[in-house]
């Protein structure tokens, strides 16, 4: 059984095709990596996988059970979770606040703006001991904004982490970070379990190729080469619609 099947799936703006009979088999525990230029669709897919977005037509299934037509909150719930390319993160509340709110997502419980996250004591303790496993429990009471770029790409990785995923989505993980956090954030990734499904977005080709296991290029909403890193770093294609300036 695959972890991630899509099966020839289309969107479409009006008249403009963004996602063109995609098709690609993620393994249970694989490291893929999407890469393409601006505009070849690679945020589309991810935002159809989740459900922010309806195919028109195609499969998408995650352990065998069928996605199309579920909600991305119930996608959610099968074990599918994502980090976006521009944070999305609450400013002025902490680190551990933030996590818990995604725990919260999942639960049971609901959420009572009269009762602070702090009493909701078992989602309050895997924040902060998601947010260790991160290197950030030092600072899991600090607001979002005195953090540095890079911790919160970091504390993104932990929202995500913190749901229990079969698959995780991550959408430029390295964008915007220093050479420093990028090797942070590589060694952050490589840590996480193989258990853990993981598809990357990734402009970064440096560490990117490091962390990949197979790779699928995508053109104009297009796949146009899939394989192993050398076979599609070598591949004339590849080199011809993005890694040739």
């Amino acid at each position: 059984m695959t972890a991630l099947e899509i099966s020839d799936l289309n969107k479409a703006f009006g008249g403009l095709r963004v996602t063109s009979s995609v098709s690609l088999s993620v393994a249970p525990g694989e490291r893929r990596l999407i890469i393409g230029p601006n505009g070849a669709g690679k945020t589309t897919l991810f935002n159809l996988i989740t459900g922010e977005l309806r195919a028109d037509t195609g499969r998408i299934t995650l352990f065998g059970r069928d996605l199309i037509g579920l909600p991305a909150r119930r996608r959610a719930h099968l074990g599918l979770a994502r980090t976006y390319q521009i944070i999305t993160l609450f400013p002025r509340e902490t680190l551990a606040h933030n996590v818990t709110l995604s725990l919260l997502g999942l639960s049971p419980l609901r959420w009572n703006p009269l009762l602070r996250l702090s009493a909701q004591h078992n989602l309050w303790q895997k924040a902060r001991n998601t947010l260790a496993t991160v290197g950030l429990d030092h600072v899991a009471d600090r607001p979002v904004a005195e953090t540095s770029y890079g911790e919160r790409r970091r504390v993104e990785i932990a929202m995500a982490l913190a749901q229990n995923p079969k698959v995780l989505l991550l959408d430029e993980p390295f964008a915007g970070l220093s050479v420093d956090e990028r090797r942070d954030v590589l060694t952050l990734l490589t840590a996480i379990p193989r258990d853990v499904t993981v598809v990357m977005i990734e402009h970064d080709m440096d560490v990117a190729l490091e962390f990949a296991e197979r790779i699928t290029v995508l053109h104009f909403g297009r796949v146009v080469v899939e394989g192993t890193r050398t076979e599609v770093v070598e591949h004339p294609r590849t080199r011809e619609i993005y890694l040739v300036d």
